[in-house]
């Protein structure tokens, strides 16, 4: 057998297992997505504790496809092209793994919201900007599978109707805040939830333009203007870090 045909069929191998992990990884983090919001919405604590013990299950699933890619690279030594595809599939499993993480940061904040009123019909605005960032998501992983590049340009894209949301909310929450000082306290962790999903977006993104630096070889031309305003006032963004409470 020609030793080459031979180590290319074992590279195939290989990385149809590793592509199998980081869409298993994905699916996970889709439902993460939508049981956190939905949790919010419905107030179920029952439901956002599995959101917050299936993290890690994500966690479990990033190290060992880390573990399998650097076998690979080692055993395989893999050509350019081939090295490019399992080192974009290591930085698709890093902004999945911190997508889990702010779910499971959404999802703590339930236990403590559902000691609080409702305020209006925000959890219901929350939910929706999610499941519009689990769409991204999905369409951000059939474009990986794909190699569509149009369709992971279309994904960067929506991320701009993502810091609309957010940003339409936090106008809303100030509103609220205004009006009864009351809501203060469940405003402010509305507020780092919205925050947690609009950063949801931009690891989306991240993965889209793994895409189309996979699939042209370049990262997309045009930089990537953020929508979020909010996010350059140190004041309204203390406390936001990606590790939340």
């Amino acid at each position: 057998m020609n030793t080459s045909l031979h180590i290319s069929s074992a590279f195939d191998r290989d990385l149809e297992g590793i592509q199998a992990q980081i869409m298993k990884m994905g699916g996970l983090v889709e439902e993460a997505i939508l049981s956190a919001a939905k949790s919010l919405e419905t107030r179920d604590e029952e439901l956002a504790e599995q959101v917050r013990s299936g993290d890690r299950a994500i966690d479990a699933l990033e190290e060992a496809l880390n573990e399998e890619a650097a076998r690979v690279i080692a055993l395989r030594a893999p050509t350019a092209i081939d090295l490019r595809v399992i080192l974009s599939v290591m930085r698709m499993s890093a902004n999945l793994e911190r997508i889990g993480d702010l779910s499971k940061n959404m999802a703590k904040r339930t236990g403590v919201l559902v000691t609080m009123p409702a305020i209006g019909g925000t959890s219901t605005a929350i939910r929706r900007m999610a499941r519009d960032v689990q769409k991204m998501l999905k369409d951000a992983l059939d474009s990986y599978i794909q190699r569509d590049e149009a369709l992971a340009l279309d994904v960067i894209e929506r991320d701009r109707d993502i810091d609309q949301m957010y940003n339409t909310l936090f106008r809303e929450f100030l509103t609220f805040m205004l009006e009864d000082p009351r809501n203060i306290t469940p405003c402010m962790h509305l507020h780092f939830i919205a925050k947690n999903i609009e950063r949801m977006g931009d690891h989306v993104t991240s993965i889209a333009e793994q895409v189309v630096f996979l699939t042209s070889g370049a990262k997309p031309e045009d930089a990537r203007v953020k929508v979020d305003r909010t996010s350059h006032d140190s004041s309204l963004s203390s406390g936001l870090d990606e590790q939340g409470a």
